[in-house]
């Protein structure tokens, strides 16, 4: 009989378009992080990473969450929940006081928070995130802990993500019907970028591209912070379904085709390696159904491949993600699991590419270790980690507006994107 879930257990909770998976884990004395229990049901009631069917996704979370409470041994109560769908977006702001060269103290961090708390505009947009990234000292940047040092100037950039504010509110009511508190919901990009970018691949830049079933988010890190975020409308489930329709077959038969011998790039033996296709009538006889070459399954993988990543290319072109042609790409999510994909990237991007797994945890099921379940390890990281939060300093609502006249505000999204 399941318990009551000690304290400092973190319960995270990934609903995406393809699967929502859930993952109970606790702190170790040594900080480390110990899975307990992990779940996962099929998603049928979420779109391109938007609710639009409360009832199926209520249903998929509330099983996904008790799968992992069976094997965790304990009840949980209250979740860490990602949010993935189109309308993220990500800035970096900064605010500046003047401080006459007097020492740092307590009063002068808070009331900076609290002034850039009051100044965030997100547009009409929700805030998802806004956290005080480093501190800057008389215009020197990166200061992690000013607290005791002199200055003339003392600032701070802060990171803001905001999305729509309906998608948002649909994600928490689907959780809540589940009979589960939402403790925070994180922009997928943020979470994920914890679980598979190093510190000093964030800090020195590198891009990281979602490759989801329904959505794909390209995101830019540097200085240690998401400094840019763009969504695409393609994901791998438009690779199945170009499978399903090209060869007549079930979705399902199709997943499984590209899972087992869909692969990013051609070989001259494709052409003799036959596979059969199951017909898309489960009333008919399976003798029914055709072969097809290897090759053939290959040149419809490509086809969306070549749209979806040349795509990308030009949200990095957007993001100013230029420079030397060896500045990283790293590519998670579902879709990074294709056989070769990495190569292709590579070669279509003309950048270092690599692949980015779940790392760090204790006890994560080797069925859990891969591209796919990244943000669901990032969202325990990231509740480990239970980083400060702007919004936290006032009792106003997410939904906040930027007093006129605060003429200290100013955007510094293009000045972090010239230090490449």
């Amino acid at each position: 009989m399941a318990k009551t879930a000690p304290e400092g257990l973190i319960t995270a909770l990934d609903i995406g378009s393809s699967k929502v998976s859930a993952m109970i884990a606790q702190k170790g004395d040594g900080g480390e992080l110990i899975v307990l229990g992990t779940g996962q049901r099929e998603s049928k009631g979420v779109k391109r990473g938007y609710i639009a069917d409360a009832a199926a996704t209520e249903v998929a979370v509330r099983e996904a969450v008790e799968q992992a409470e069976r094997i965790a041994g304990t009840n949980i109560e209250n979740v860490w929940v990602s949010f993935s769908a189109g309308g993220l977006v990500s800035d970096v702001a900064s605010i500046e006081f003047e401080l006459g060269g007097h020492r740092v103290e307590q009063s002068d961090i808070d009331a900076l928070l609290q002034a850039g708390r009051d100044s965030i505009d997100p547009a009409g947009r929700m805030v998802l995130h806004a956290q005080p990234a480093l501190y800057t000292l008389d215009g020197l940047t990166g200061v992690k802990r000013p607290l005791g040092l002199h200055a003339d100037r003392l600032g701070v950039h802060i990171h803001v993500v905001a999305a729509d504010g309906s998608p948002v509110r649909n994600l928490g009511l689907c959780v809540a019907n589940a009979h589960l508190e939402v403790k925070s919901i994180i922009a997928s990009p943020v979470a994920t970028g914890m679980a598979c970018l190093s510190d000093e691949e964030r800090e020195l830049g590198v891009a990281l591209v979602e490759l989801g079933a329904g959505i794909t988010n390209v995101s830019l890190f540097a200085g240690g912070m998401l400094v840019g975020l763009l969504s695409i409308p393609i994901g791998a489930q438009d690779i199945t379904d170009d499978i399903a329709s090209a060869f007549g077959t079930r979705r399902a038969q199709a997943e499984r085709m590209k899972c087992v011998h869909g692969s990013a790039n051609a070989s001259p033996r494709d052409n003799h390696e036959m596979i059969d296709v199951a017909p898309i009538s489960a009333e008919e006889d399976a003798s029914d159904g055709t072969r097809i070459t290897k090759a053939q399954l290959i040149a419809v993988i490509r086809q969306r491949l070549d749209n979806l990543i040349g795509e990308v290319g030009k949200a990095l072109a957007e993001l100013k993600f230029e420079g030397p042609v060896g500045r990283q790409v790293v590519l998670t999510g579902g879709g990074a699991e294709l056989k070769g994909i990495a190569d292709y990237a590579q070669q279509a991007l003309g950048r270092s590419v690599r692949i980015g797994r779940p790392r760090g945890l204790t006890g994560l099921p080797e069925a859990h270790a891969t591209p796919a379940f990244t943000t669901l390890a990032g969202l325990a990281f990231y509740a480990a980690a239970d980083p400060v939060d702007l919004r936290a300093l006032s009792s106003k609502q997410q939904l906040v507006h930027r007093p006129k006249g605060f003429a200290l505000f100013r955007r510094l999204l293009a000045a972090a994107r010239a230090n490449y």
